[in-house]
């Protein structure tokens, strides 16, 4: 009897072991990755963000937490300044992804795999642009720097180095710099901090030292929309002395909007000689916002001037949800005639249509690569 139940300890020891053994062989396979796993990290201001901003130190101004923000697609606000999804959303969707989470989020750490949104409303290249209000460029790439760290205590060195490599990198950053002085002014007479090439080369070398950051963390793939004519937008295009695009086009910061571009393009086709297996994407979003705007009929709208959501002349006044100071404001019926959902945002409906450009678009609105090219190298 002594000799039997020995017998079963031992065979109870070997099999714990053997459980043990095997769950540890599991969880280790498990932070393998598929040979077709991609990721998608997200950069920039709040055309991308996707509610940073909930928390952090902004105010209501850089914030889309309150209705009617969100009620499209999310039936509640959830820090997009959108009536429902933004342009990165739909990228994900594309490369059949799930949602990317913002990176303040606390519930969301364990979805990292599939990438991180790190962009935050109001950020811009220069660290002060809306300082202490918003998550800068900088900031955001120390955050992935963060990241990558924690990919590689969790995957092993070579497997993070795969899954960085093949993710694919996009920003949207640069207009708040330049219009971040004009839009905070009373009357649209802002003073920029410096010189209009000295501002677009301190931006541009930022976002250089940004990629560059990335690159080194395993980062091949990148792509950007360019900067767009900010003052022909509702919130900018209320400070304009006339009503015609041509009007809006000759203000700063629509001139710098071209400068950044022209800059932009050379700053990347350098690195592409420089940074062995470097690639990018450049969308040019300059010119489809001044075409849907010029031409909303052609592209399934029928206002691209005027936002659905707001007051004032072109509802510019960025009233929309009424907690940024002006508590009245107007609501149109249907936002999906709407180029501009707020004073300073595309709806949803725009939002798709920029994704696909930036996604499938052809050599008339894509530098080198487009998304889906990325997505698929």
């Amino acid at each position: 009897m002594a000799s039997l139940r020995v017998s079963i300890s031992i065979l109870t020891l070997y099999l714990s072991t053997f459980i043990l053994n095997s769950v540890l062989s599991l969880s280790k396979c498990s932070t393998y990755l598929p040979e077709n796993h991609r990721a998608l990290f997200i950069f920039g201001d709040s055309l991308f963000d996707t509610g940073n901003n909930d928390y952090i130190n902004a105010t209501t101004f850089l914030q889309a937490n309150y209705p009617p923000y969100g009620e499209t697609f999310f039936k509640y606000p959830t820090g997009r300044f959108s009536d429902g999804r933004v342009i990165p959303d739909f990228i994900a969707e594309y490369a059949k992804l799930p949602l990317i989470p913002p990176y303040l989020n606390p519930g969301y750490h364990d979805e990292h795999i599939y990438g991180v949104n790190f962009a935050s409303a109001g950020a811009g290249a220069l660290v002060e642009t809306n300082q202490g209000r918003v998550i800068d460029l900088k900031t955001q790439a120390l955050y992935f720097a963060q990241v990558s760290k924690l990919f590689r205590q969790k995957l092993g060195e070579k497997e993070a180095k795969k899954l960085q490599s093949r993710a694919v990198y996009i920003f949207s950053v640069g207009v708040n710099d330049y219009a971040a002085p004009v839009f905070t002014s009373s009357n649209g007479n802002g003073v920029l901090p410096y010189p209009q090439q000295e501002i677009v080369d301190l931006v541009i070398g930022n976002i250089t030292a940004v990629i560059k950051k990335i690159y080194n963390e395993g980062g091949r793939k990148f792509g950007f929309l360019n900067a767009v004519p900010a003052n022909c937008i509702p919130g900018l295009r209320i400070f304009v002395n006339g009503t015609s695009i041509d009007a809006c086009l000759e203000q700063e910061a629509s001139a710098l909007a071209r400068l950044h571009n022209s800059a932009l393009s050379k700053m990347l086709q350098k690195l592409e000689k420089q940074l062995k297996g470097f690639r990018y994407s450049i969308t040019d979003f300059y010119n489809a916002i001044i075409e849907v705007i010029k031409y909303p009929s052609e592209y399934g709208f029928k206002e691209g001037n005027t936002a659905c959501c707001g007051g004032g002349p072109y509802r510019g006044d960025f009233s929309c949800g009424g907690k940024r100071g002006i508590e009245e404001y107007q609501l149109c019926s249907n936002v999906n005639d709407y180029v501009f959902f707020d004073s300073l945002h595309p709806t949803e409906h725009a939002a798709e249509l920029f994704a696909k450009l930036m996604w499938s678009g052809n050599r008339d609105v894509i530098e080198s690569y487009n998304l889906k090219q990325l997505f698929g190298i």
